[in-house]
């Protein structure tokens, strides 16, 4: 089989999915990899490089998509790549197909195989393909929120921790999943007044235990939600329901309601994001203001440190590509195919997805079967 590395043309976006030690492990299993010339570039890995772990290198990617059976990437293909795309052909990659029915019905109609990353489950229902990219935007959404507050950018001019005897900035999280705990972690860490709230009452005593009392958790209702953002200086609203559109929390009144100069960190909007007034921003223009409200909703996050992003999702890739591409079936491509599989032969066959787009799925046992 060959597994075609493609470079990236979403705008801002300088990860790659597998990086040379990856190839490495892909070749000494037999397996012919394709990588398009430049594709290494924004994680500082030369061609040659990955020709010295045992690829080859595909001048353009008309000749990547041509040759490659399974196409492993980092994002979702953009409209100029959708006629690359042929039938029978696996893809393998984040697709966030809930909010976004073109790229949906270029997958369906050109019958391919498409993967999602943010769907695959473990064992234990973790989301293990999601998780390393949850972390880094987690992470990276208090450094941006904190630079976002500052002054000359359009901010209120606060230091998020604040100083002896001035307080510090107030942090909501919305949903305490990878990426809110991470966040959480970080606005502590930073000497930030912290909340984080969610649904599900383990949860929140797991984050009580984890943080010992330097982060609040509050169970998350409407009540709950409004009164907390009115009063926060950063909102982070990380909400996920795996592979469906995420759920509006926060509704455009209460944007309006909120503190002018507060900033909202839109982490779900991959998903359609979980606030009204949201919309996808780039790294290049990443905030906008509605309502006195300053929006950040980069759609690529951890586009912004490459190096560490790609390392950690090639790590968690590897594994899955392995599995897709080697001959013998086993629990981890069985779960794969279960629960990351998207699209086959022209029709959906995620719930969550075709439920989102109002589209008719294929049932698991019936195309498990077929």
């Amino acid at each position: 089989m060959v597994v075609g590395i493609p470079k990236e043309i979403k705008k801002d976006e300088h990860r790659v999915a597998l990086v040379p030690a990856a190839v490495r492990a892909l070749a000494a299993r037999g397996h012919s990899v394709l990588v398009e010339k430049g594709a290494g570039e924004g994680i500082g890995a030369a061609d040659c490089e990955y020709v010295q772990a045992g690829a080859k290198i595909a001048e353009n990617a008309p000749n990547l998509y041509h040759a490659s059976d399974l196409v492993v990437k980092v994002k979702e293909p953009q409209r100029e790549e959708y006629e690359l795309l042929r039938k029978g052909q696996m893809l393998f990659c984040y697709l966030h197909l809930a909010a976004d029915r073109p790229l949906t019905q270029a997958l369906l109609d050109r019958q391919v195989t498409a993967l999602g990353f943010e769907t695959v489950m473990d064992e234990h229902g973790r989301l293990p393909l999601l998780a390393p990219m949850s972390q880094v935007a987690g992470r990276l959404s208090m450094q941006l929120a904190a630079h976002l507050l500052e002054k000359h950018v359009g901010g209120p001019g606060l230091l998020l921790g604040g100083v002896p005897g001035v307080s510090a900035c107030r942090v909501a999280v919305l949903g305490g999943g990878v990426a809110g705990t991470e966040a959480a972690r970080m606005a502590a860490g930073l000497g930030a007044e912290v909340v984080v709230l969610d649904n599900q009452p383990f949860r929140l005593a797991e984050l009580d235990q984890l943080f010992a009392g330097r982060v609040r958790t509050r169970y998350s209702d409407a009540d709950a939600v409004a009164d907390e953002l009115c009063r926060a200086d950063v909102t982070i609203c990380s909400v996920l329901i795996p592979g469906a559109s995420a759920p509006h929390l926060v509704t455009r009144k209460l944007v309006a309601e909120m503190r002018k100069g507060s900033i909202i960190v839109d982490l779900s909007i991959d998903q359609g994001g979980c606030c009204e007034t949201s919309r996808p921003t780039t790294h290049s223009k990443p905030s906008y203001v509605v309502d006195g409200v300053i929006h950040c909703c980069v759609t690529n996050l951890p586009g912004a440190v490459p190096r560490t992003a790609s390392s950690a999702l090639s790590n968690a890739v590897l594994p899955y590509a392995l599995a897709l591409v080697d001959a013998e079936s086993t629990p981890l491509r069985e779960r794969l195919l279960r629960t990351g599989l998207n699209t086959l032969d022209g029709r959906i066959v995620s719930k969550a997805v075709a439920d989102s787009l109002g589209l008719p799925y294929l049932a698991s046992g019936k195309w498990l079967a077929a």
